[in-house]
């Protein structure tokens, strides 16, 4: 039966895990290049933190907005656009001391020293990848529900999530060699093109299922099983002739944020990914920090450790993906079977909190603990993304998850600068490693309480079905 369904729906997963790859790929350059970029220009952690935070702010505050522009351009053409616009980025880091000097310039300020410049520099190249880069999981997580039923979208977004991790994963593998032949610069525009490369299999692959001429009626009946209020009947395809029903087309829709901020459903998701988010972007922007200042190893050295993590991380997603199928199969609504599955994923970064303690035996022992809370991390995404598209009609999911990546995102600017600023106080007591332990224990206790508060604004499955 499978076989007789198809499979295209899995090459625009694909698709959707090369992009979140690329993405990852470009938004992991700088914290691998900070302890060297840290030496260049005399970056204290709070210069690092702001600069970090500049890319969380703008990334929290673009994916409102790009959750918007998705659903009202589509999901091919809002894709495209984010992937131009934060490959761009990314090459634009290249020039950020002369983005700076003239930044600093045109601001007025005098006698500000090559410090502030880079650091403002910096700050304005990663705004330009935040705007970009805001566009990916809004417009990944609504080319999901266009192409997956509801039992499949947990499993598709685990795989496609598992893109950020194989783009950490091969970051460190690559960025330091090429820093190390052609100069830092040169690493972030080598990244930025990679996305071109992506956009040119997204223009000729991607369509919206019913006018995709590459799918079969089979597959298009099955993707389509479980819509809401049956929205897709018109575009059925016969068996007979794939291509030839005709299409009507589709007015943008137009759902207020006001209206969508109504619904618990929208706040459960929103908290969900302030709570947790942050602790991502902790593991993503500092830990090649935290192993230099813990254990002294910078360059080569961190290779082997952060991908090793990563990996981790990957087979979380995508386990983390699956897991839900297991009780959905039991006959739980798929939006119950994932809240059960959440619950279980988040008691696995509890763990974390032994990274500090233990980690005087040998530092594979917290890469290993934090291996397992960024791997839970994964599960949890995949599935948290998942719970907007079983709640929420189509034409909302953008918006809600641009809702709900704000949140996360400003979740993210708290971790930031709250690690920023415990670091340097404690570095200057001559005790980092207290500033790690309270970082290291917020991110273990994070998904729980998150999870509860989730639980209670929506016990039970409730689907939108008023929009």
């Amino acid at each position: 039966m499978k076989q007789q369904i198809g499979r295209f729906r899995w090459t625009i997963c694909a698709l959707l895990f090369f992009a979140t790859t690329v993405n990852y790929l470009d938004r992991q350059v700088l914290s691998l290049l900070q302890p060297k970029l840290e030496e260049i220009f005399k970056w204290t952690n709070t210069d690092y933190a702001n600069i970090t935070a500049v890319f969380q702010f703008t990334y929290a505050l673009s994916m409102l907005v790009a959750g918007r522009i998705v659903d009202r351009l589509g999901t091919r053409w809002g894709y495209a656009w984010s992937i131009i616009i934060w490959s761009l980025g990314a090459m634009v880091h290249a020039f950020a001391i002369p983005m700076g000097e003239a930044a600093v310039s045109a601001l007025g300020f005098a006698g500000v020293g090559a410090l502030s410049v880079s650091v403002v520099g910096f700050m304005l190249a990663r705004a330009v990848l935040a705007f970009g880069e805001a566009g990916n999981f809004p417009a990944a997580i609504k080319a999901t529900a266009e192409y997956f039923p509801k039992k499949e979208r947990s499993l598709a977004t685990g795989i496609f999530n598992s893109g950020a991790n194989i783009g950490a994963v091969l970051a460190p593998l690559t960025v330091p060699w090429i820093y190390q032949h052609w100069g830092w610069e040169a690493a972030f525009i080598f990244v930025g093109v990679i996305g071109f490369v992506w956009l040119f299999f997204w223009l000729f692959l991607y369509e919206k299922p019913e006018k995709q001429k590459l799918l079969k009626a089979p597959e298009l009946a099955y993707i389509n099983s479980d819509n809401e209020h049956n929205d897709s009947a018109q575009n059925i395809k016969s068996e007979t002739d794939v291509v030839a029903a005709p299409v009507i087309p589709e007015v943008p829709a137009k759902v207020s944020w006001i209206r969508l901020l109504g619904y618990r459903q929208t706040w459960a998701f929103a908290i969900g990914k302030f709570l947790t988010d942050g602790v991502w972007w902790f593991f993503l922007f500092w830990l090649p920090a935290y192993l230099k200042a813990q254990f002294g190893m910078t360059g080569s050295s961190i290779q082997l450790p952060l991908a090793l993590l990563y990996t981790m991380a990957m087979i979380g997603s995508v386990g983390g993906g699956w897991f839900p199928m297991y009780y959905i199969k039991k006959g739980l609504q798929p939006y119950d079977g994932r809240m059960k599955a959440m619950f279980l994923i988040a008691c696995f970064p509890l763990v974390v909190l032994l990274a500090q303690p233990l980690g005087d035996i040998s530092f594979w022992i917290p890469v290993f603990l934090i291996g397992v809370g960024a791997s839970a991390h994964q599960a949890w995404s995949a599935n948290i993304f998942t719970t907007v598209s079983d709640m929420f009609p189509k034409k909302a999911i953008g918006s809600v998850v641009g809702i709900g990546g704000m949140a996360g995102g400003m979740g993210g600017v708290v971790m930031s600068k709250l690690g920023g600023g415990l670091f340097d106080h404690y570095k200057a007591l001559g005790h980092i490693q207290t500033g790690y332990t309270i970082m290291f224990t917020i991110c273990a206790v994070s998904y729980l309480v998150a999870w509860f508060i989730m639980k209670s604004l929506v016990p039970k499955y409730r689907p939108i079905n008023d929009l």
